[in-house]
């Protein structure tokens, strides 16, 4: 059996960003996003923002990272990939620049033919229809919209005049608002106007002698409006998806939403299932700026960026979910248990089926041999990436140890690390044009070696990756057949740049031999166009909650998960549509589904 666990198990490299708001000092994290994936000769690849590369594999599990030619702008952010017959198209982001192209037969080998471009832009995609004809779309701003235009195929020039497409619409639509849980309306204009005059005193400027071009971006800084970005087209049954991001890459709630239309160039209409992919909840959120595909047997899936966002706004990471098309035509995607194991078949599979694993390791006793003040051994079982256990030196002799509470039947284990405020000089020299930066060129090692124990006492090897030649911060351990395991201790630990190891996640998946939850008790009520609360009452043997909710209760397709009881505001409604709602309970044993209801207006 085939299994991933999101994000995706590779290396993410380095980014040693020049910050100017920091006066010369660096942030430095790792950073994947923005992934274009395709199917190429029958192998999939994943071009990410700032890996320097492209991730290659053959089951969409197993991903290995190629270097790219130095020639293409792999300091551009948002590379955009399509396959036209024979050749694959790629291209970046520059906003000030006219954006070359590249097309190549050879992935891997190249060589790769340069396309002068013709005029700049930010967040491509290109869209090859069933007739040959190419379109192409961009944009990703807060104050204007994502644009369309048909390109020539032979010189990819445009053909016409660009079309207005998508725009923000954040009092309409809830999932475009920014903040933490779509939690910020925008600014109004008198706010809008006080925020510039307070700024523009700050900085000691007389607005009047601001040229024009530079007022609605300025004011745009103060709008609290979405940023609309991220465009990606699929078509599917003679209709034309136009997908697209908001509303923010450093929130919870970066999403995907999507238009649908007869025509390549509009007109469009809001999808009734939105957003599409949405991700707020679990040990790592987020689910933005993505990309979406079929496999080699037919299967849909989206690939998209997972937010961390601790050390820099953009320090994040990429993940896959199962996606589809319903008999209705809406376009979904399965993220219900979104950072947990999945299977893969060999052949079509159900994009709803439940997980095959349970969480085993959420909130259960951890200890170390030492620690960091703010960063305790429990925080490795919080199910957060945003916060870690650290040990107090890089001493290989350094152990954190789980404590399931009794014997499970363990299947994987993800051993997630993190970074802790690096203060290294830069490596290399800083670059690019989207923003300034040195991404490390060098392969990095991460080593550890995970032990197992029915008792405490008795221990034996899971898995010795003391001596590995590898750097995976999100590793995936998979015991098909299962393993009797109670305590599981991680040690022998050497990270990059001779850190003291932090662990965000020390997660373990299998099956109790117990009951699964009782029926959970909620009750949902909607407070105002965009929002509603859903209140969830306490209840024994309960690991956590998912929040499942719809246009329809069989059409219950966005999902967000919780790990305790009480209040949960959920912002991400549209206004006039109904919503339904359903909560249903998980813990070591399975999954206990809520009874579905109809939300009531509580204005």
């Amino acid at each position: 059996m085939a299994v991933f666990c999101n994000p995706v198990n590779i290396n993410y490299r380095y980014q040693f960003n020049a910050d100017p708001r920091l006066h010369g000092q660096l942030k430095i994290c790792r950073e994947a996003a923005d992934p274009s994936m395709i199917c190429f000769r029958g192998r999939y690849y994943i071009f990410a923002s700032m890996t320097l590369g492209v991730w290659v594999s053959e089951d969409l599990v197993h991903w290995e990272n190629h270097r790219l030619p130095g020639e293409l702008p792999l300091y551009d952010y948002a590379p955009d990939v399509r396959v036209m017959g024979d050749w694959v198209y790629f291209c970046a982001s520059r906003r000030e620049e006219n954006c070359d192209r590249w097309r190549t037969k050879d992935i891997l080998n190249g060589p790769y033919e340069k396309i002068p471009g013709t005029f700049p832009f930010w967040d491509p995609n290109l869209f090859v229809d069933d007739d040959g004809r190419v379109y192409f779309y961009w944009g990703c701003s807060n104050i204007t919209p994502i644009w369309g235009v048909e390109l020539d195929p032979e010189t990819m020039q445009p053909i016409g005049e660009k079309a207005a497409l998508v725009e923000g619409h954040p009092f309409e639509i809830g999932y475009e608002r920014v903040g933490e849980d779509n939690s910020q309306l925008p600014a109004s204009e008198a706010e809008i106007d006080a925020a510039c005059a307070a700024f523009h005193r700050r900085q000691g400027v007389d607005e009047s002698r601001i040229p024009e071009h530079l007022k609605p971006l300025i004011r745009g800084m103060f709008s609290r409006r979405p940023y609309i970005e991220g465009a990606w087209m699929d078509k599917h049954s003679g209709k034309y998806y136009l997908q697209y991001a908001c509303s923010g890459t450093q929130y919870n709630i970066y999403s995907d939403g999507v238009y649908i239309s007869d025509s390549p160039l509009g007109p469009f209409t809001l999808a009734g299932n939105n957003p599409y992919s949405y991700k707020p909840g679990g040990f790592l959120p987020g689910a933005g700026h993505g990309s979406t595909m079929q496999d080699k047997q037919g299967n849909w899936w989206h690939a998209a960026t997972m937010r961390i966002s601790v050390n820099h706004d953009f320090e994040r990471r990429v993940g896959i979910w199962p996606a589809g098309f319903d008999a209705d035509g809406e376009l979904f995607c399965n993220q219900r248990y979104g950072d947990w194991p999945l299977a893969v078949d060999s052949l079509k599979q159900d994009p709803w089926r439940d997980p095959e694993w349970m969480l085993l390791s959420a909130g259960k006793q951890v200890t170390a041999s030492s620690c960091v003040t703010g960063h305790e051994p429990e925080k490795a079982a919080e199910e957060n990436v945003r916060t870690w256990w650290q040990s107090a030196s890089c001493s290989r002799d350094e152990w954190l140890m789980l404590d399931l509470g009794k014997v499970f039947d363990v299947h994987a284990i993800q051993i997630n690390f993190a970074d802790d405020r690096i203060d290294i000089p830069c490596p290399g020299p800083i670059t690019g044009t989207s923003q300034a930066r040195y991404i490390e060129e060098r392969d990095l090692l991460t080593q550890w070696r995970l032990e197992g124990s029915a008792d405490g006492e008795h221990w034996f090897i899971i898995e010795d990756k003391s001596n590995a030649q590898t750097d995976l911060s999100h590793d995936l351990i998979i015991r098909e057949e299962g393993i009797a395991v109670r305590c599981l201790r991680l040690s022998d630990m050497a990270v990059p740049y001779g850190q003291r190891p932090c662990v965000s996640g020390l997660r373990v998946f299998g099956l109790g031999n117990g009951s699964s939850p009782a029926v959970p008790v909620f009750t949902a009520g909607r407070n105002g166009d965009l929002d509603m609360t859903v209140s969830i009452r306490s209840q024994e043997d309960t690991v956590g909650y998912n929040i499942l909710f719809g246009s329809s209760s069989d059409k219950l397709y966005h999902s967000c998960m919780v790990f305790r009881p009480g209040d949960k505001r959920i912002g991400a409604l549209m206004k006039g549509r109904d919503v339904f709602v359903r909560v249903d309970a998980f813990n070591e044993n399975g999954i206990t589904e809520g009874t579905c209801v109809k939300v009531s207006d509580n204005t």
